[in-house]
């Protein structure tokens, strides 16, 4: 018996290949001395998934012009006064005792795969126009603090769907391919069918965010604490 132990983090290129369970047909008549070896002697595959919050801090050093630049909005339209910033981040580490078949020139797995998921420790910015403590500072600090609890609510929901998945996948069941295979099989999975998968999946709360930053609540910043944030802006352009 030998292991298969690898880590990869995030994408990248992997070598093709194919990992099944036994044919069902296989299952339901007697099962070879390799399928018997594999099924009865190997642990169970597994499959775990954690994800991480990894909190977030508030950085009121930039003027809202900067932060404008960062959004690449700098357009005379609209100005960016805060900017929640962070990105998803995930890991897989993959083992699992393998065993091999000179007669059938198969091998069999029982893969234990580990996915975390999380998203970077996240970053506020508020404009530096806007001080601490007052009632502008605090409303738009309110915004962005929508937008964080957006990307937490997604990564319970990234995290729902993709133990899902996982669960389906890896079933307990070890998995056969040809001798010399498993190792770059698995690994091409995690990398062209898992990570896209969980990317598309995180992408998915986008929407979420755009749903935040709408016209409505933009006209409605500017004119809560009695005008001061659309004073304020309108101050700086005429300074510049």
């Amino acid at each position: 018996m030998r292991v298969l132990a690898l880590m990869l983090m995030l994408a990248v290129p992997g070598a093709a290949g194919v990992l099944v369970p036994a044919p069902a047909a296989a299952a339901a008549a007697a099962r070879t001395p390799f399928q018997i070896r594999c099924e009865d002697t190997i642990s169970k595959t597994i499959s775990v998934l954690s994800s991480k919050n990894n909190g977030f801090t508030i950085n009121n050093q930039l003027p809202y012009r900067a932060l404008t630049l960062k959004t690449g909005s700098i357009d005379g339209r609209r100005e960016t006064l805060g900017l929640t910033v962070t990105r998803a981040q995930y890991s897989a580490t993959l083992g699992g005792p393998m065993l091999q078949d000179p007669v059938s020139g198969y091998e069999c797995v029982a893969p234990k795969v580990e996915l975390k998921l999380n998203y970077a420790p996240v970053l506020i910015y508020v404009g530096n126009e806007f001080a601490p403590g007052t009632c502008a500072y605090n409303v738009i600090l309110e915004h962005e603090q929508r937008h964080l609890k957006a990307y937490m609510d997604n990564l319970v929901r990234v995290e729902k769907v993709v133990r899902a998945a996982l669960e389906k996948r890896f079933d307990a069941r070890p998995l056969y391919a040809p001798s010399g295979t498993a190792q770059s099989a698995l690994q091409h999975e995690i990398n062209s069918i898992w990570f896209p998968f969980i990317k598309a999946e995180f992408d998915k709360g986008n929407v979420e965010q755009a749903k935040i930053d709408t016209p409505q609540e933009y006209a409605r910043l500017a004119e809560t604490c009695n005008g001061d944030i659309r004073r304020i802006i309108e101050q700086r352009r005429r300074k510049q």
